[in-house]
């Protein structure tokens, strides 16, 4: 009988018609048999599986329309469990002969029913030996009180499911027992249909109807193809047990219920159980159309939005060079057509108007003629050698800073989840972990609740699917709930709910179109959630509340109608390395005093600001993807604080960075460039129009959050947040490049004091910095402010502002106009277009120890009342021949004395100009690292000593951050 006798698919329709020991005889004559066997998956595989009445399909209840990988290893799978309720002796592992003279057990099969030997069951109990077999016949089957199941027997209804109806309550009291086939229904006088406090029990293609089965430890109970309506498990300390392709539906509270910590108590069945955990585990290792029907991973997914928009950035010299993979027209010309920020241009087109000093372009560089530019080129001095210079190299390289934003969006790339295992061992010790209630492939549906897990229960959740139920899961009291691979849509409320301390693993579900939020974390919860899907939410994706804390780490969080992340009252996560993207809200919203570090994360294409800080949030925001969002990159409004460093904040289409002069940011070392207006805006009015709203909790309210807010509750506040140890007195923006943006780099209008130190601002559409409203002190230090399309600085009337040691460099309008109150010194203002410094109406200035040069107006310009003190400054004297313009009517307000006129016919001496001391700006230690928010660096800012000492008794700038 050799395999090459016969044509294969001869040999493999004669295999079709053995029965199931037969079949196993067959594969082990040879290899060829073996093979053969292997070969009838799709064929006798598949009927020996499904023509079995104890087991439905192996996919039932989420997707029977799927087949299995493989019919033989399901079929193999469901045998073994079938097999499991028997298996109470030790097996002789010393030798596999001895099992040949091993005592089998002797098994009576007994009818009960109308024609049985037996009229009930409790009869049949009674006469039953055990392991015996307990057939059911056709009927309903009704015991009027308890039954004690006091010997280890197997329960089986006769015929197809629903055939046999069993009206009782059984207390277990023995060792194992197995039922299967049957219809249980709640006896008259007690909704519970089966305890156990000791014993084993497995029921396999069973209905529950009205009831509740009840699990103690150290009992156990493994749950195999039922259904539960309007039925519950109820699982106390229980060491293991395992649910495995159920349906719930219709409960009136949690469908399962998880009471206390796993018992170190273990019954004889805890490591057959934990056998067939594992197989199944290493099963679904793999993930595939069975285990969760979730999006494809590919990219950033799609949503029911339609296709992800990827954004593809382009650095150039031209403004709005970030374009969009599906519409660039939108993203570069919308500024002037999306009516949210059509009112904030045309204020800045108002602004061109009524300063005309200092918008007008005079056609410097078009009507420019060769021999003019030969003959400025004579004049021109070399400022290029100061301390900023090399970021400022960095910027106008557009290769360079293409090439770093490409790298920044691959280091952020998404992680899957088995990068993050190997990365993570507490995460992969969660993952592997075999406690508690281990439920798997299940459907919960049209009801209240799905898990609830308390006191210091654990559960596992891995490919079920969550529907139309008030919560997914609710995990309280210190219990921990590890959830893989599962789909959680359309709830009520939260779809999963942590608080008092709970914990666990949150990993590659699909959390989507629920009507609170995706991931509620509360109360000193603290979970890792890692790598999954949250987005077409009704309100936010995740919410951390009340002390909240939890790793929230490579998701894609989309599409939610509210923020992304909502923290606020104290929650405290750390947010790393997720894709927000597409929400109709803000990307990340820190509110409430709410905290967390937000570091290494793409925020791109939401409708509110990437990232929304107001009333006391206090969050750090650290080399962070802040793109292509269609209202502001970063919004720190009323009372807003937080440390914001080493982002890149690019191709928004409102403002880079736009903040409250109530809040006290530090805004350090960043990149913001190609926003479609401000780089950053300080604004005093209230933002009633974009004021975050409040109340996200819904149904499930804030007040207790709000109630216990304050910093006294968390004692390791301190430790764990070294931010909240700074002192926070003054608004700081510092060591950041603001470049290439589509209206002013920097635009104040604020009613506290600012700090405005070591800067890059360059090529910007309107002016470098525009101080509009200013009652209480703003410095402007140590920045380089050039090459911007309109003036260096503008201080419009009544703004106090001190300017010193600034590097002010080839703007296309007038260096400086001032028409406030303050100090000008040791600035380098030169070679802009216009006038070096300009002082309009009533000016009151202190212009002291600055070198100033234009090649074609005056030096220093005094117009109409301006009055103050122009002393010691040096004034290299261009082509023109002017140097100081004093047409004004109060000559004895202004003092000009002591003042350097030079004039250089060599170009050698043109040269030597800017060196003792050296180009402005300067920084003591070196100059700063290039903010090029990489994702592996992290980056100290110093804010260093001005040269020439301070305005006032001290300066504020004299400090190490």
């Amino acid at each position: 009988m050799e395999v090459g006798s016969l044509p294969v698919e001869l040999w493999q329709l004669i295999f079709s018609y053995l029965h199931l020991p037969d079949l196993g005889r067959c594969s082990l004559v040879c290899r060829a048999w073996y093979e053969l066997v292997l070969s009838l998956d799709k064929t006798r595989w598949r009927q020996l599986c499904l023509g079995c009445l104890e087991h439905r399909h192996p996919n039932w209840p989420n997707q029977p329309g799927v087949e299995p990988r493989s019919w033989r290893e399901a079929f193999k799978q469901h045998y073994l469990a079938s097999k499991t309720w028997s298996k109470t002796t030790q097996d002789l592992d010393s030798s596999n002969c001895l099992s040949l003279f091993r005592r089998r057990k002797g098994r009576r099969q007994l009818c009960v029913g109308a024609r049985g030997e037996f009229g009930s069951l409790r009869a049949a109990l009674a006469a039953a030996s055990p392991y015996d077999r307990l057939v059911l016949l056709p009927g309903v089957h009704e015991e009027q009180s308890e039954v004690l199941l006091k010997v280890p027997v197997e329960v089986v209804g006769q015929g197809k499911l629903g055939d046999v109806t069993l009206l009782a309550s059984i207390d277990q009291h023995c060792p194992t027992a197995r039922l299967c086939n049957m219809v249980f229904m709640a006896a008259r006088f007690t909704s519970v249909l089966y305890k156990t406090t000791s014993g084993y029990v497995q029921f396999d293609n069973c209905n529950f109807e009205s009831g509740q089965l009840q699990i103690h430890a150290p009992g156990t109970c493994q749950v195999k193809f039922c259904t539960f309506s309007q039925s519950s498990i109820h699982l106390r300390s229980v060491a293991l047990c395992i649910l495995e392709n159920c349906e719930f539906t219709g409960s009136e509270n949690a469908s399962v219920t998880v009471e206390g910590c796993p018992s170190s108590d273990r019954n004889w069945a805890c490591k057959h159980l934990a056998v067939l955990a594992k197989s199944c585990a290493a099963s679904m290792q793999e993930p595939n159309a069975v285990g969760c029907p979730m999006a494809k991973q590919d990219g950033w997914g799609e949503s029911l939005l339609g296709p992800m928009r990827t954004c593809e950035i382009v650095v150039g010299e031209e403004q709005r060079s970030f374009v969009s993979a599906s519409g660039a027209q939108a993203l570069v010309g919308s500024a002037q057509e999306d009516t949210e920020f059509g009112e904030n241009l045309q204020a800045a087109k108002e602004e061109e108007e009524e300063y005309p000093a200092l918008y007008s372009d005079s056609s410097d560089s078009d009507l420019r003629s060769d021999g003019e530019e030969d003959a400025q080129s004579v004049y021109k001095l070399p400022y290029q050698a100061h301390s900023l210079s090399h970021t400022l190299a960095d910027i106008t390289d557009s290769r360079l800073q293409s090439n770093r934003l490409h790298t920044l969006q691959r280091d952020l790339k998404l992680k899957s989840l088995q990068q993050e295992l190997q990365q993570d061992k507490e995460a992969q010790s969660l993952a592997n972990s075999l406690q508690g209630c281990i439920i798997r492939q299940c459907l919960f549906r049209d009801g209240k609740g799905g898990i609830f897990i308390y006191s210091r229960g654990q559960a596992k959740l891995e490919g079920s699917i969550f529907r139309d139920l008030t919560y997914a899961v609710r995990c309280i009291q210190n219990s921990k709930v590890i959830m893989l691979r599962n789909d959680i849509h359309h709830c009520k409320a939260s779809g999963i709910f942590l608080r008092l301390s709970a914990g666990g693993l949150i990993a590659d579900n699909n959390i989507h179109l629920n009507c609170e939020a995706g991931v509620d974390i509360r109360k000193g919860s603290n979970p890792l959630v890692l790598c999954n899907k949250i987005h077409s939410g009704l309100r936010s994706g995740i919410v951390v509340v009340g002390n909240g804390k939890g790793i929230i780490r490579s998701n894609q969080i989309y599409g939610n109608k509210e923020a992304g992340i909502y923290i606020l009252y104290n929650g405290n996560p750390a947010v790393s390395g997720n894709h927000i993207f597409q929400g109709l809200a803000a990307g990340i919203a820190v509110n409430e005093n709410g905290r967390g570090q937000i570091t290494g994360n793409i925020i791109c294409e939401n409708q509110w600001g990437g990232v929304d800080i107001r009333h006391g949030g206090d969050p750090i925001l650290r080399n962070n993807l802040v793109s292509c969002g269609y209202s502001d990159g970063v919004v720190v409004g009323e009372r807003g604080k937080g440390l914001i460093e080493g982002n890149a904040i690019c191709g928004n289409k409102g403002c880079g960075v736009w903040m409250m002069s109530s809040s006290l940011p530090h805004l350090i070392n960043n990149q913001i460039s190609h926003n479609s207006i401000y780089g950053v805006a300080v604004f005093c009015h209230k933002d009633d129009a974009g004021d975050y709203p409040l109340g996200q909790g819904g149904s499930e309210s804030f007040q207790e959050e709000r109630e216990g807010a304050g910093g006294e509750n968390d004692p390791d506040s301190e430790e764990e947040y070294p931010a909240a140890q700074r002192p926070i007195s003054v608004a700081l923006v510092e060591l950041n490049s603001i470049n290439h943006n589509g209206a002013a780099g920097l635009h104040v209008k604020s009613s506290e004091a600012l700090n405005i130190i070591a800067n890059v601002i360059h090529a910007n559409r309107n002016g470098g910095v525009a101080v509009l409203q200013s009652s209480q002190l703003t410095r402007i230090a140590n920045n380089s402010i050039s090459c911007n399309s309109r003036g260096g600085v503008l201080v419009e009337a009544d703004c106090q502002v001190e300017l010193r040691g600034n590097g002010i460099y080839a703007n296309s309008s007038h260096g400086i106009i001032s028409k406030g109150e303050g100090v000008i010194a040791e600035n380098d203002i030169i070679g802009n277009h216009r006038c070096g410094l300009q002082l309009l109406h009533a000016a009151d200035m202190k212009v002291i120890k600055n070198r100033i040069q234009s090649f074609r107006d005056y030096g220093i310009a005094l117009f109409d009342e301006a009055k103050g003190l122009v002393q010691e400054n040096l004034i290299f004297q261009g082509r023109s021949k002017k140097s100081i313009l004093r047409p004004v009517s109060n000559e004895e307000d202004c003092i000009i004395q002591n003042n350097v006129l030079l004039t250089f016919k060599k170009r050698f001496d043109m040269e030597c100009m800017l060196i003792n001391p050296p180009a402005r700006p300067h920084l003591e230690g070196g100059a700063p690292v290039s903010c090029t928010a990489a994702g592996s660096q992290r980056v100290s800012s110093i804010t260093s000593r001005m040269d020439g000492g301070c305005h006032n008794h001290g300066s504020i700038f004299c400090t190490i951050l």
